[in-house]
């Protein structure tokens, strides 16, 4: 039974994603009264087939149970003229299109912006990737825990000299979800104010750097480095090996590879007659420690090289330097810089969504203590006389920032 009185009842949402980020977006608009509709596979999406922490469940495991609520399931084959004709047909009647399909992906099934836009010109149209849409990055495996170990926050916990260690969330996807289902409130309303569509793009990486905008303005603002101490300030649910590993030179994120392609490739033979989801559970520790012990008898660059084009997802360790300097948050335009009238030159991370009608953008620096009192009082209908009055009473404030240089 539908909830008619959430502020978003009326509005209709094909969500066509999978795994956490598209998925737990679109339940929170479902959640806001929005007729969110499923679109997935008819066999499942594959949330249904891969129960986390091994909760699976009677007939729905925890894991889709968890991220798909408020949600009604069309299951339908993209691939099939008649599903691709099924789709079409929903869009017309869409307000919202989401998906997080890999780059390309959308354009052979024909369900990416520029085809939908002919169906309905007013849908707004979400795309959410890892890396972004484009740029060298693109193709790479969007994964939690290899966004968290490139965005630079691991190294911000953990003992010194010790791998950093992981957050126990699935955190960049979380703040994807929360990225994207913000994307969808601000087109809509820019629709509704002009009655035009649009596309918006959302990727991993600028979702965990935004996140941390606070430590890493510290850094590139305040030019205060990362340093860990000897002793740790700060998922269970996942399968050896998981996590980050030692290696000749500094550190590798490994994300649960099938064990035994994974020790032909590190020269482990223990790994070949395991199995990924039984020993990856009941050996834990060992998997972990010969993991280690292999791992760190080569550098990162030459593991990465190992695993390339490979099942294996792996990726390097940054610090908050290597984010800074990446080509990917260079292509992304990540961070922003900007002259504020008392800072002077800013560089901070900008903004984790794009707009192809609506781009963000700085407007202004953080204001001064009361430095807009006057002028929002005014504009808000409060007679001059009245504003005066309440300065003079002390009921109100205002700083006066300096005039530019």
């Amino acid at each position: 039974m539908r909830n008619n009185n959430g502020v978003l009842s009326g509005y209709r949402v094909l969500d066509c994603s999978i795994a956490m980020a598209g998925p737990f977006a679109a339940q929170r608009l479902g959640d806001l009264g929005a007729d969110v509709i499923k679109v997935e596979p008819t066999t499942g999406e594959w949330q249904r087939h891969a129960a986390a922490g091994g909760a699976s469940g009677n007939q729905i495991n925890v894991s889709f149970l968890s991220l798909n609520r408020n949600k009604r399931s069309v299951a339908v084959d993209l691939k099939s003229p008649g599903g691709a004709d099924v789709l079409r047909e929903l869009v017309k009647t869409a307000d919202v299109f989401l998906q997080n399909y890999r780059p390309g992906v959308a354009a052979r099934l024909g369900v990416d912006y520029e085809s939908l836009k002919q169906i309905n010109p007013q849908i707004v149209y979400v795309s959410i990737s890892g890396y972004g849409e484009d740029g060298p990055y693109k193709d790479r495996p969007g994964q939690d825990l290899l966004l968290q170990a490139m965005s630079g926050a691991m190294r911000s916990t953990g003992r010194e000299g010790e791998p950093p260690t992981p957050a126990g969330q699935y955190i960049v996807d979380a703040v994807t979800a929360s990225t994207a289902f913000e994307g969808v409130l601000a087109a809509l309303l820019h629709r509704e104010r002009t009655g035009e569509g649009q596309l918006v793009t959302v990727n991993m990486l600028d979702s965990i750097t935004a996140l941390q905008m606070q430590e890493l303005s510290v850094y590139t603002v305040g030019g205060v480095p990362q340093q860990r101490s000897d002793e740790p300030h700060a998922h269970v649910y996942i399968r050896a090996p998981y996590g980050t590993f030692r290696t000749k030179d500094s550190f590798l994120a490994i994300a649960f590879p099938q064990l035994p392609e994974f020790g032909r490739l590190i020269g482990e033979e223990s790994f070949l007659t395991m199995s990924a989801e039984e020993h990856g559970w009941s050996h834990r520790d060992e998997v972990f420690r010969k993991t280690q012990a292999r791992l760190e008898t080569e550098t990162t660059a030459h593991w990465l090289e190992v695993f390339e084009g490979t099942g294996i997802w792996a990726g390097p360790v940054y610090s908050y330097e290597d984010l800074v300097h990446d080509p990917q948050i260079a292509h992304n335009g990540t961070f922003v810089e900007y002259d504020h009238p008392t800072e002077g030159r800013v560089k901070t991370p900008g903004f984790s969504y794009k707009f192809s009608k609506t781009p963000p953008q700085v407007y202004r620096g953080a204001p001064l203590a009361g430095e807009h009192t006057r002028e929002v009082l005014l504009e808000s209908g409060i007679p001059a006389q009245k504003v005066d009055e309440l300065f003079a009473a002390g009921a109100v404030a205002e700083s006066q920032a300096p005039a530019p240089a």
